[in-house]
C-alpha cells in the first residue's frame, strides 16, 4: 500500500513539472553554442527580406491593375494616364515607395527618375537610359547591365551580346529600351516578374501600352501581366544601330521605412 501511495505522489509530481514546462519558451544551442531562435519569436526586418517586400509589392499591384482593367483598353493619350508604358512602371513604384528606405540614407524617400531628355541623349536613342539621379538623392535604383549597339561590330556580333545583356534579368528589375519592332517604334518601360529562365530561354514581365491602339484618334492600351518572350525576341526589338536598353535594379541596402 505504501508503495502505491508513492507512484500515485511521484506521478502527480510529474504531471505538475510537464504543465510548467509547456508555456516555456527553449532555446536551443548548436554545436558552437550560438543560439538559435525558437520557432514561435518573430524575426527582425532586414535589408534583404524588405528588398523582396518590395519588390513583391510591385508585382502585386501590377497583377492588381492586369485584374481591374478585366482585358479592356485604357486610355493612354495623355501626361496623366498611368497606363503609359513609362507612367505605369512609375505608377507601380510610387506606390509602394512610402514603406521603404534605404539603409545607408534612411531619412531620404525613395524616387524614381525620369527618363533622359532626347537633347541629352548623345550617340544613342532617346529611352535607352534614366537620368543620373544619386542614391543620396533617393534613387534606389543601379544600372545591373547596359546594351547599347556598337557600330563597330558586326550585326551578328552585337546580337551575342545583346543575348547575354539579357541572360541579366532578374526579379523586379526595370527594363528600359530604345526599339524597332512589330509593336511600334521607339522608347518602352516594363518591369520583370521572373528571372531568366536559362531552360526555355524566356523572361516574365509586366508592362502597359506595349500593345495598343488609335480610336478617333486617341490612344488606348492594354496592360499585361505575365506576359512571355524568348530573349531573342527583345534582342531583335533593340539591337538596332543607335538603340539598345538597360537594366535598373533596387539596391541591396532597402530596408522598411520606420
Amino acid at each position: 500500500m505504501r508503495f502505491r501511495s508513492f507512484l500515485i505522489v511521484l506521478c502527480l509530481a510529474v504531471l505538475c513539472f510537464s504543465t510548467a514546462l509547456a508555456d516555456v519558451t527553449i532555446t536551443m544551442l548548436d554545436e558552437d553554442e550560438t543560439s538559435s531562435l525558437s520557432q514561435n519569436q518573430p524575426q527582425e526586418a532586414s535589408p534583404g527580406n524588405a528588398r523582396e517586400a518590395f519588390i513583391d509589392d510591385i508585382v502585386a499591384l501590377a497583377e492588381k491593375e492586369y485584374e481591374h482593367t478585366g482585358g479592356r483598353a485604357q486610355e493612354a493619350q495623355y501626361s496623366s494616364s498611368i497606363f503609359i508604358c513609362k507612367n505605369f512602371t512609375v505608377y507601380l513604384f510610387r506606390q509602394n515607395a512610402d514603406k521603404y528606405r534605404m539603409a545607408e540614407f534612411p531619412d531620404v524617400e525613395l524616387k524614381i527618375p525620369d527618363n533622359l531628355p532626347k537633347e541629352k541623349c548623345k550617340d544613342f536613342s532617346y529611352g535607352i537610359v534614366w537620368k543620373d539621379v544619386t542614391a543620396a538623392e533617393g534613387n534606389p535604383f543601379e544600372v545591373a547591365a547596359q546594351f547599347i549597339y556598337d557600330p563597330n561590330l558586326s550585326k551578328e556580333e552585337n546580337k551575342q551580346v545583346a543575348r547575354e545583356f539579357m541572360k541579366n534579368v532578374q526579379r523586379g528589375d526595370y527594363f528600359q529600351m530604345s526599339a524597332n519592332y512589330y509593336y511600334g517604334v521607339g522608347a518602352h518601360s516594363l518591369v520583370f516578374i521572373s528571372d531568366y529562365d536559362p531552360e526555355t530561354g524566356t523572361v516574365h514581365w509586366t508592362d502597359s501600352n506595349m500593345k495598343g491602339e488609335k480610336r478617333k484618334g486617341i490612344r488606348y492600351a492594354w496592360v499585361q501581366f505575365d506576359a512571355v518572350k524568348d530573349i531573342d525576341w527583345f534582342v531583335d526589338a533593340f539591337c538596332h544601330k543607335n538603340r539598345g536598353a538597360t537594366l535598373y535594379r533596387l539596391r541591396e541596402d532597402i530596408i522598411f521605412a520606420d
